[in-house]
């Protein structure tokens, strides 16, 4: 088994210099029309400086319509590229690689927020009302996915991810619950991972240069709905099967048993799903480091940490040293001291027992 700080080899010539990397948060920190602002630029390059191997953006959505909530980093439009290019060369100078998560809200985008009406795979009524997508916005939707990861590439990232997880529009059209479609983006498995697969094929042309990462929910967990396991493993054998690169599973809490499977655990059936070449990095609930190091016995490859990461923007150098670790609930000044934004503190007083009352 590779130790936590021992490199690792993306493809040729991209290579993190270790196993722990920062998972991609959402932090209201972007300004309103999606460019980076000076507040993300901090907690993402306090991070790099902090030790992590990779750093990954928040969720940046790749059409406007696909916004989801204030604050979000956009990678829609040309105007996003100096903010990017920024982002990558204070990132690298911190010695760590950098990757954008690329994602479309689609059910879960905010009208509020985007000035723009939701639409998915199959229409909606309720609190989160929508229409189903045309194949038009379909086709649309992909271009736009592989014109963001072409954004990226220019700007100097090693990385884009697909956010195919949390219930957003990849995972809503991977979902038998929010996808009742007759149509060739519904029914069989075939179908309804077509538009992910698709997706993936389009930015792989897109942006040849960069290492290509899929974020999957493994089963039913919050928004990610009408998921199942056994479907999830044949995604990620088919996208391992079109040239992904890394498989990302969001498991929420890692040190749990799948729920379809109580004695099996989600890192070793995917490890064993999908060849050795593609890398697997596992995110939930990682804390210390024999959290860390479990999910590398299982077959990981790397970790991503989100909460413990807001805390400890130097977690890497932390476990290397045996300085104790940061745990909630953490003072205002801590997360300030952290790089955590005035905005960004805010937006985690929602987080139960995160923030010290």
């Amino acid at each position: 088994m590779a130790g936590l700080f021992d490199p690792l080899v993306l493809r040729e010539g991209v290579v993190a210099r270790n196993r722990v990397w920062l998972a991609p948060l959402t932090n209201k920190q972007s300004h309103a029309d999606g460019t980076l602002s000076d507040a993300e630029l901090h907690f993402l390059e306090r991070r790099a400086q902090g030790g992590f191997g990779l750093v990954e953006t928040c969720a940046a959505h790749v059409q406007q319509d696909g916004k989801a909530w204030s604050g979000e980093l956009g990678v829609h439009d040309d105007a996003m590229l100096p903010g990017l290019r920024r982002l990558a060369e204070k990132v690298h100078q911190g010695g760590a690689l950098l990757s954008a998560q690329l994602f479309h809200g689609g059910l879960r985008a905010d009208p509020t927020v985007s000035g723009m009406p939701r639409w998915s795979a199959s229409a909606h009524v309720g609190a989160e009302e929508c229409r189903e997508g045309t194949e038009a916005e379909i086709e649309a939707v992909i271009a736009s996915f592989a014109s963001a990861a072409r954004r990226c590439a220019q700007a100097g990232f090693d990385g884009v991810e697909l956010h195919g997880a949390h219930g957003y529009l990849l995972s809503q059209f991977l979902s038998t619950t929010y996808n009742r479609r007759a149509d060739r983006w519904g029914g069989s498995l075939e179908n309804r991972s077509r538009l992910i697969r698709q997706t993936l094929a389009a930015v792989r042309k897109a942006a040849p240069s960069l290492v290509l990462a899929v974020r999957l929910s493994p089963e039913d967990f919050g928004q990610a709905r009408g998921l199942d396991l056994d479907e999830s493993l044949d995604v990620a054998r088919m996208l391992a099967d079109e040239g992904m690169d890394i498989l990302h599973l969001s498991l929420w809490r890692a040190g749990l048993n799948t729920t379809k499977r109580p004695q099996e655990h989600a890192t070793d059936l995917f490890r064993r799903a999908v060849p050795a070449h593609v890398k697997m990095v596992v995110a939930g609930a990682i804390w210390t480091k024999e959290d860390a190091e479990a999910q590398l016995s299982r077959g990981a490859d790397a970790v991503a940490l989100g909460r413990s990461a807001i805390a400890n923007h130097d977690w890497p150098e932390r476990i290397q040293r045996g300085a104790p670790i940061h745990q909630p609930p953490l003072s205002v000044d801590l997360l300030r001291a952290e790089g955590v934004s005035p905005g960004f503190v805010d937006y985690l007083r929602g987080w139960k027992n995160f923030v010290a009352t």
